[in-house]
């Protein structure tokens, strides 16, 4: 068997960890090609260490140069790159079979673009290249002859749990369900909500992962990005996504067929499950998570996104079916006010509160015409994001 060649995009970050855990325990299967980071140089010298990759590549000048000193220093040959197409030249180099795409933000974007033109097998844990790109990103899909691989755990779910027949997914789909744990604030009085800390919004009950993720998941905004996403990765309209609270996260999501039938996927809360998957699919392999035990397992309940009768415990997910139903493009600005202002409430600047009301102001104030390339994306993404800090600045705290 030939071994793929990976390119990780975000390497030390959550998903980048787990995907290079997932990869050593798979040495005949996979050499890494090239990692990217943006500012922990340590780890990303461990990992160079590691897998030795051909290229590393760091987001800034200051950081890459601190990482080749001690790249040098320690005798290694890895060249070291900080250019600002750097990453897209990591993504569709002719040597790269896969591209792990765990990038947090828009900045993710330009590389899993040059992916998909490469004609890449792209491995999206990135899901603002689909909430930001969406039909300009799917083009790229399509005349680079990319294979789009989903790595949410959710979407990775509703992928294992369709028909392998794309063909048919139309016809014989009612609606998918994706499942929210509901993050730490699931059972709490929305009027208490105002005076939440960072630290408290960062302490998911289920899932390790980066801070501006955990707060996504917090304020149910994670979830209206998978809505986005999904509607664009598995072609369904807006009205069959559906979203239900699942506090124990093993059933990971679910398929409805047009007969009545559920079918879902279960699992540990391991983000190497999805990771394994995408990266052997259409086969598996061990992905070092711990086994389901039915046995031992809590038993599994579900709640209706209107927890305890408040629909506006979590007003963001609703944002995401308007924003569906609105211009193309509109989903870029929510993703761009969404960025700016979980940085804003991380800094202190804004309320937990206050995240949702900077959204809707933006959604409000941004004027754009319909992208049809990626830099009308990064313009619109630029006027959001102008939009998102003038909210914050009138509104402070």
């Amino acid at each position: 068997m030939l071994k793929q060649r990976l390119t990780i995009l975000g390497s030390t970050g959550s998903v980048g960890v787990n995907t290079l855990d997932v990869v050593a325990r798979h040495p005949d299967r996979f050499d890494v090609f090239a990692l990217s980071a943006a500012r922990q140089v340590d780890l990303m010298l461990a990992q160079c260490h590691q897998f030795k990759p051909r290229f590393a590549v760091m987001a800034s000048e200051q950081h890459g140069r601190e990482l080749q000193q001690k790249i040098k220093a320690n005798g290694m040959d890895v060249q070291v790159l900080w250019s600002s197409d750097a990453l897209e030249m990591i993504s569709s180099h002719a040597s790269v079979d896969a591209v792990m795409a765990a990038i947090v933000g828009a900045a993710g974007l330009a590389p899993c673009l040059a992916a998909a033109r490469a004609g890449k097998r792209l491995l999206l844990a990135n899901k603002e290249a689909l909430v930001v790109g969406a039909e300009v990103f799917l083009d790229a899909v399509r005349s680079g002859g990319a294979t789009l691989l989903p790595i949410d755990s959710e979407h990775s779910a509703i992928f294992q749990s369709l028909p392998d027949d794309a063909s048919t997914w139309a016809e014989c789909v009612e609606k998918i369900i994706l499942t929210a744990s509901g993050g730490p604030f699931r059972t709490h009085d929305p009027a208490t909500l105002r005076d939440v800390t960072p630290e408290q919004a960062c302490a998911h009950p289920n899932w390790v992962m980066g801070r501006k993720i955990s707060v996504d998941s917090a304020t149910m905004m994670n979830k209206a990005l998978e809505v986005i996403e999904a509607r664009y990765l598995f072609g369904l309209a807006p009205e069959q996504i559906e979203v239900v609270i699942h506090p124990q996260s093993i059933v990971h999501s679910m398929v409805q067929y047009r007969d009545t039938s559920v079918v879902a996927q279960l699992g540990t809360a391991d983000m190497r499950v999805p990771i394994a998957y995408g990266l052997a699919w259409p086969g598996r392999m061990v992905s070092g998570a711990a086994t389901l035990d039915f046995r031992s397992a809590p038993a599994m309940t579900f709640e209706s996104i209107d927890v305890n009768g408040h629909p506006d415990r979590f007003p963001g997910l609703r944002l995401a079916w308007d924003a569906l139903r609105a211009a193309p493009g509109t989903t870029a600005v929510l993703n761009a006010a969404n960025e700016i202002a979980v940085a804003a409430f991380l800094a202190q600047e804004i309320r937990f509160d206050q995240i949702h009301h900077v959204n809707l102001e933006t959604l409000d104030a941004v004027q754009f015409s319909k992208p049809v390339s990626l830099q009308d994306l990064l313009e619109i993404d630029a006027l959001s994001r102008s939009a998102a800090r003038a909210a914050i600045t009138r509104r402070g705290r």
